[in-house]
């Protein structure tokens, strides 16, 4: 079952990468059509910024899967890798998962009442499908929660010696 999420997330991935780019072009073409050729879009303008609040949602879970999250350990760097794994584990479980439930219960009325009202743009020619942009939080979400899973038990794996599981390597440390 982890192999298949791992697999899956790197096809996100990529899709992401992919995104990424797009979202570079499409902030681009907003500068050049409102002042190269005064051309302003309500529409284009939001679609840059729910493209990157859609790209930070699922993003975080890639990060974290690929374990390229920001760190800034000072002192358990020099820690062995299993109580290196058993501390990434407590800090999924004490951490990680009271936030992803935190946002699951803060969002939800938010996101319900956007689906309730069909909610579009406030502005003149902006987005219609506001509630569908606002549904990546709960996606968003669902998907850390899978990932701080795999992730805690793969460190788990690490801490409790187990050398056929992939190792929890911090490669990323600031």
């Amino acid at each position: 079952m982890i192999r298949q999420i791992e697999y899956i997330m790197q096809r996100l991935a990529g899709v992401l990468a992919w995104l990424m780019l797009a979202l570079a072009l499409l902030a681009a073409s907003v500068l050049v059509l409102r002042y190269g050729f005064g051309v302003g879009s309500t529409a284009l303008q939001e679609l840059v910024i729910y493209l990157n609040a859609f790209l930070v949602m699922l993003g975080l879970s890639v990060t974290l899967l690929d374990n390229a999250h920001v760190r800034v350990d000072v002192v358990s760097t020099r820690w062995s890798a299993p109580v290196q794994a058993l501390r990434d584990v407590l800090g999924v479980v004490f951490l990680l998962l009271p936030m992803i439930v935190a946002i699951a219960w803060f969002s939800w009325d938010y996101v319900a009442r956007a689906w309730a009202i069909q909610e579009r743009s406030g502005d003149a020619g902006g987005l219609a499908g506001v509630y569908w942009f606002k549904s990546f939080i709960l996606l968003g979400d669902a998907l850390l929660f899978i990932v701080a899973v795999v992730f805690a038990v793969r460190a788990w794996r690490t801490y409790r010696g187990d050398t056929k599981s992939q190792p929890v390597v911090h490669a990323h440390d600031v």
